[in-house]
């Protein structure tokens, strides 16, 4: 599985994502504050993706941002038909080695009461990856309520 930094004409890619995973996360697709994101993350290098072995559509996407020993994830979708293939990890796993040196890697997801937080399967995801739970976080732009999720990495 390649996983490869994000270029512009990957925003189609993206956008198709993100269509994917409105009914969970609330409109993105249609909203300029999210195109505006993923182009900065885009232009910075702080957006991956993996193809399809043809190089059309994409299977997965991440936007994140990095500071010095700590990795946040803004956003992590993995296409419906690729999910429980590797694809996820393999991006969390790439974002990761943009980190300078060990430290922490932290994601905000559903809280255990959040109506998506089992049919997205968003916190089960993380905790096979290792992380734990921790403090709710601000709710979602709906009103919903978030959960932080972290995980220290060896130093």
């Amino acid at each position: 599985m390649n996983v490869t930094v994000a270029r512009m004409a990957d925003v189609t890619g993206f956008l198709a994502l993100a269509g994917q995973v409105e009914q969970w996360f609330g409109p993105m697709v249609d909203q300029p504050g999210f195109r505006d994101a993923l182009q900065r993350n885009i232009q910075r290098g702080t957006a991956m993706c993996v193809r399809h072995h043809d190089g059309t559509d994409l299977r997965g996407g991440i936007l994140f941002n990095t500071r010095p020993l700590v990795c946040r994830i803004s956003w992590l979708v993995v296409a419906h038909s690729d999910r429980g293939l590797g694809v996820g990890r393999a991006l969390v796993t790439e974002a990761l080695h943009r980190l300078d040196s060990p430290g922490l890697i932290e994601v905000i997801t559903f809280s255990e009461d959040h109506p998506a937080a089992a049919p997205s399967g968003a916190r089960q995801f993380y905790q096979r990856l290792g992380f734990t739970a921790q403090e709710p976080a601000d709710p979602g732009p709906d009103g919903t309520p978030r959960q932080w999720y972290r995980k220290r990495l060896n130093t």
